[in-house]
């Protein structure tokens, strides 16, 4: 780990959701880190065969998480500072809008939406999919902005998936981050 990679911001949760915009993870992994965020991942079950964890593991120094830990297993995750959703599904922001957990992934997203932390979410799909246009999207994009997430959902400035850069999700989380005066 370089200089510029040494974690100094606090610590981030970067969740993240099955679609084929999954593997940019990546990417986003690589800018927060060396913005000096100390990144742990979480998967979604279903994100699981779409990276690979050893890589995200290596890249993070963290191991990767998608399960619910057993009883009586010691809980090693430090609480995070700020929390980005990149790829978020329409599955999981349906679900996280309405407060259901029933996953690791939205155990935490809810956990901290309650608790008011930075969060930005970046739904990816395709438009036309049918997704876009589903009258369930755009009630649970408002709940989320209600919640205090911060949602970029720009299809026409990032199409065709609203795969925004990892530079733009940062910004808008140092924005946040400054906002909520956890900067």
């Amino acid at each position: 780990m370089n200089a510029a990679e040494q974690p100094g911001r606090g610590v981030l949760y970067l969740v993240s959701c099955a679609t084929s915009s999954t593997p940019l993870i990546y990417d986003v992994l690589s800018a927060a880190r060396a913005a000096g965020w100390d990144v742990h991942v979480i998967l979604t079950p279903s994100a699981r065969p779409f990276v690979d964890e050893e890589r995200l593991t290596y890249m993070s120094g963290h191991k990767v998480w998608s399960e619910f830990q057993r009883p009586g297993e010691p809980d090693i995750w430090p609480p995070a500072d700020a929390v980005v959703v990149f790829p978020a599904s329409f599955n999981t922001l349906n679900k996280w809008a309405l407060g259901i957990s029933d996953t690791f992934a939205l155990s935490w997203l809810n956990q901290y939406t309650g608790q008011r932390k930075p969060i930005v979410a970046v739904p990816c799909f395709r438009a036309g999919s049918g997704l876009d246009t589903h009258p369930a999207l755009p009630r649970s994009l408002r709940l989320l902005r209600r919640y205090g997430v911060r949602v970029i959902y720009e299809p026409e400035k990032y199409p065709p998936k609203n795969q925004a850069p990892p530079e733009e999700i940062l910004a808008a989380l140092d924005e946040l981050c400054v906002q909520r005066g956890q900067a």
